[in-house]
Formats: C-alpha cells, structure tokens, sequence
C-alpha cells in the first residue's frame, strides 16, 4: 500500500509506529485546534490503513448474524451496526463496523485485524452462499463528525465526503456510529444521569466513509487548497475518550469481555439467538458481575508527564488496572481510559505511574462496581447456615 497523500500536507506529523494509527498523521500542528473543527463537523481525519473486509453472496446477513454478538439478520440496505466476534468463552477477539447495500455487506475492521478477520471468515464458511475478500486495496477509510444539527448548511468537509464516498448498489458505503444511544436488543451499565449528567457518548457523532483509495489524492488536493479542513488521529482520539468509547485495537486484551467496557451498549444484542460466547454473555449480565471495569480519568496535568497506554493505576500502593487510552482533550485536559479491578474503590483517588513519575488521577464510572446479576436472582442460604 503507498504512503497517504495525507502525510504529503503541510505540517502532517505521522503517528508513532507503535501507535494502532501508523503511517497516517497524528496531527497537522495544533491538535486541540483540530480537534474543535472536527467536533463542530467542519474536518475530516485520515484512517486509509483501516481495513475494508467484503462478504457477498445471498447468506451473508444471516452467516454473520449466527456467528457475532449482533442481530445482523434484518439489516438494510445502508444501515449501520456495529457487532463483536468472541471466543468460546466470551472473550472479544474482533470488532466489526457493519453496513450493507444490500448485495455486499461492508466491514470496516483495525488495520492490525483485517487479516485475522478475514481469515476466521474464510474458516467459516462451509456450503453457505458467502464469499469474504480483503477490499483494503480498494477502499479507504475517511472519518468525521457529523455537524450538530442547528439549521446551518452543510461542511464542506461533509459535502466533500459525501461527493467522494464510494457507492454500490444505489447505496453510499459510510458508518455511522450508534454510540450516540443504546440500540435495540442492548443494556448500558453506565449511569451519568445519577449525578445530573447525559451520557457524554450522546453528541458523539461519529461517521466512517469508504472512499475510493485512488480518490484520496483528489481529496486530499481539497484539503491542500484550504477547501476542506483536515484533523489528525490525536484529535479523533481525544474525542473517542471523552465519550467513554471503547475501541478494539486500545481497551481490549486477550482477557476482554464486553461487558467489561459498557460494550454491551452497542455491540451486543441479549435477545437474538446462539453465537459464540453468548453463554458468557448471559450468565455475566444475568447472574455474574464483570471482572473487570472501564473508567475513565481526568488526569494532572500540572507536572507536564505524558500517560501512555499500558502505565499501570494505583490504588495506594496497589496496582489495580492499567490505562488502556490517553489524550489531551481541548476543554477537559489531559484525560484516560482505564480497565480496573471491579473490587477498586469508585470513590478512590487513583494514581498512574509512568517512568517519569507519578500522576495523580480522580475516576469516573463507567461500569459500575456492582455491573451485572441483572436478573435478580435472591440468594439462597446455605444449607445448615445460621440466621442472625
């Protein structure tokens, strides 16, 4: 794959290699200035390594709906979804962005997942009337906000995507998150509202549009002649945190069940039929309690100290999680994701170690300490127990 036109703009700094977001620009010189005109709708974030899997053929909304956490079977034409694929034991392993125009079913996957996506596909298709390939060559990713609805005319960073988006079948290939609001068939643990607050995923408007790979330069001209903002992964990412959403390739390890990091607002639907790892599924939501829980962390920023993914959280002296995603957010500062013990105290100040110090951090809940047993079931006293 040739290198972005994108990293070609003036000021285009690339994200680090070991960033998810490699060899696409981290930024173009001011983050923070970015990431405002990316929120307000006015930019358009580079995401061309993403990766673009296709699976035709008249079974694939039912083939894909058997096997991921989603009810996929229903799907119209340029709707979007977003579903998991999990281990037997209910263990995330892939996260789909799903559209369909009604002859193809679109899925825009991580960069360092596509092969392994494609690959379980290809395992898995038997006698079915499917046919998965790798469109990644073909396609790439553009990401957005949609503007807030104020009765204003169009970005143009709107207008220029919606020129430039890839078609098929009469349908334009673009996903639009739905973190915004639970969708049907799933449960948020989450409850801002106890403290007077909206869930801040609710103004997170975010849209993915596949764009033909050989338009990017055509867009990116537009871009170069100040027609069209543009902004960097940094700024996409800081957004993403603050509206406490997970994503696979930052809060997901190999121990990773959605709910877990509230992903059963979503991805999972708890009415559909058997897939793998529902079990899991339903016994953690129903009866059981996550292990684990994703917070979030407004982080000191008065000594200066950069958090990077994987520095562990303290409670006292103990370690209790590590930061799964960090940023710098334009009106909150420096902030995080984090996965911590379910045990760890919700009221406790937190601490982050970093090999240049300490960085005190106060948590917000996400997931609830008492997540889960959503079912009620009393307890039954042990037999021969005493009754005080």
């Amino acid at each position: 794959m040739t290198a972005s036109p994108f990293l070609a703009l003036p000021g285009a700094v690339a994200a680090d290699s070991e960033s998810p977001d490699a060899d696409v620009a981290a930024h173009y010189g001011n983050p923070l200035t970015e990431q405002r005109a990316l929120q307000r709708g006015d930019a358009l974030v580079d995401l061309s390594t993403r990766g673009v899997v296709a699976v035709s053929g008249g079974d694939r909304l039912s083939w894909l709906d058997s096997m991921s956490s989603q009810s996929l079977r229903t799907l119209a034409p340029g709707e979007s979804a977003e579903a998991l694929l999990l281990d037997p034991a209910g263990h995330i392993e892939h996260a789909l962005h799903v559209v369909d125009d009604g002859e193809t079913t679109w899925l825009l996957v991580e960069r360092s997942d596509t092969d392994a996506v494609l690959d379980f596909l290809q395992k898995m298709r038997f006698m079915l009337r499917v046919e998965p390939a790798d469109r990644t060559a073909d396609f790439a990713t553009v990401g957005r906000f949609d503007a807030p609805d104020d009765g204003t005319s169009a970005s143009q960073a709107s207008v220029a995507l919606e020129t430039a988006a890839a078609s098929a079948n009469g349908v334009r290939l673009q996903w639009r998150d739905p973190w915004p609001t639970v969708v049907a068939g799933g449960h948020q643990y989450a409850h801002p509202e106890q403290t007077g607050q909206q869930h801040p995923g609710a103004e997170y408007h975010w849209v993915e549009t596949l764009v033909p790979r050989d338009s990017l330069d055509a867009l990116a001209e537009r871009v170069a002649s100040g027609e069209v903002q543009v902004a960097g992964t940094l700024a996409a990412e800081a957004l993403r945190v603050a509206a406490w959403r997970p994503r696979l390739a930052a809060e997901v390890d190999e121990r990773t069940i959605p709910h877990e990091l509230d992903w059963l607002r979503t991805a999972v639907h708890l009415n559909k039929g058997c897939y793998r790892g529902q079990e899991t599924i339903a016994k953690v939501h129903n009866l059981g309690h996550p292990p684990r829980r994703l917070v979030f962390l407004h982080l000191d920023g008065s000594e200066g100290i950069a958090v990077p993914p994987g520095a562990e959280v303290l409670s006292g002296d103990t370690v209790v999680g590590r930061v799964t995603s960090s940023a710098v957010h334009h009106e909150l500062g420096p902030i995080a994701l984090a996965v911590v013990k379910r045990s760890t105290d919700a009221a406790a100040d937190l601490t982050v170690r970093t090999s240049d110090g300490a960085v005190a951090a106060a948590q917000e809940t996400i997931v609830p300490t008492d997540a889960g047993a959503e079912a009620h079931v009393p307890r039954i006293p042990r037999l021969g127990a005493v009754r005080r």
